[in-house]
């Protein structure tokens, strides 16, 4: 049966974050693993009712002030160039198997319907993207399909303000909930993601075959 639209963008946008080449610190170990058993990720999901004023306010005092200042706009083709710097600087130290991206997946990823990608500026400088979908036909269900923030600018605060713009984003239109998935092995993010009331409610493992695009 023909794989449906909906199937076929999910797994691209998780191609394009996950992969099972190594890279930096990843070692054949652990690629040998990973094929033979796949990548477990942690789900998580955020009621939207929960993100009040009050919680907001709490959330933004974790933040360096100057990087409350950021500005957020919403990406256009042009920008494409600088989103793939940031991903590809962003994951050289990540916990888990990455890959660079290239340009043509990412503007497939880019055009496709409901998928917007945010871009937060610091200090003058485009310093971290956040990737937003739908999960629904009814779109009540956003999903944040993805996180990037430049080294210098991480443990800063950049990664909660781009959460704030998605919040912001998804109530506009009318989101009830929120979801994401972080590899289990990623601590860091993990713990990130927590912070933000994200709560675990499933796990699932993806094999090699959820990655691959025929």
């Amino acid at each position: 049966m023909p794989e449906s639209k909906i199937g076929l963008k999910k797994k691209r946008i998780r191609s394009f974050f996950l992969s099972l080449q190594p890279y930096s610190e990843i070692t054949q170990k652990l690629i040998e693993k990973v094929e033979l058993e796949g990548l477990t990720y942690l789900q998580m999901q955020l009621d939207v009712k929960k993100i009040t004023p009050e919680f907001k306010n709490e959330i933004k005092k974790k933040v360096e002030k100057s990087f409350l200042n950021a500005k957020i706009r919403k990406a256009n083709e042009d920008d494409l160039e600088i989103v793939m710097l940031i991903h590809n600087k962003a994951w050289m130290t990540a916990n888990e198997p990455f890959r660079p991206i290239d340009f043509i997946s990412l503007k497939k990823i880019f055009e496709y319907k409901d998928t917007i990608i945010l871009i937060a500026k610091v200090y003058g400088t485009d310093g971290g993207f956040i990737i937003l979908d739908f999960e629904d036909s009814n779109n009540e269900v956003g999903i944040i399909a993805g996180l990037g923030v430049l080294p210098r600018f991480q443990r800063k605060g950049l990664g909660t303000v781009l959460s704030i713009a998605a919040w912001n984003y998804f109530q506009d239109n009318n989101v009830k909930q929120l979801k994401c998935e972080v590899y289990k092995e990623n601590k860091t993010s993990i713990s990130f993601i927590k912070s933000l009331g994200f709560i675990e409610y499933g796990v699932k493992t993806y094999t090699k075959e959820d990655f691959i695009l025929e």
